[in-house]
């Protein structure tokens, strides 16, 4: 009994973990960007993306980003989506290793999708 309270315990504690690290990381503002032109990169798998994803969203896996990133422009914005939020702060991370300077976490694809569609 003891083992399925700490089980519990440890779950919980690591689902607070990454809620409290997924809004920290997530950026304010977005939907301001997106209307102002910003780009929504997401960087899931091609077979993710044909799933489901924001209309007019551009897809370029976490995967191959380091040798696509030349595709992209770096005078634009760029959101980084994926299907958590995890590997669209790596996205974000490698693409200001290469110099861009606009470019925001926008979490999970569906989330910023559903953030979208509130306004």
């Amino acid at each position: 009994m003891k083992n399925i309270f700490i089980c519990i315990g440890v779950i919980i504690f690591i689902y607070v973990i990454y809620r409290v690290y997924k809004y920290q990381t997530l950026d304010d503002g977005l939907g301001t960007l997106i209307e102002k032109g910003a780009i929504i990169l997401d960087v899931r798998t091609e077979k993710e993306f044909a799933t489901g994803h924001i209309p007019d969203s551009q897809n370029i896996s976490l995967g191959t980003i380091r040798e696509r990133y030349t595709e992209l422009d770096p005078t634009k914005t760029y959101i980084t989506v994926c299907s958590h939020g995890l590997r669209s702060v790596k996205a974000e991370s490698i693409l200001k290793e290469k110099g861009f300077k606009k470019v925001y976490n926008g979490g999970a694809w569906s989330d910023l999708q559903k953030s979208i569609k509130n306004k």
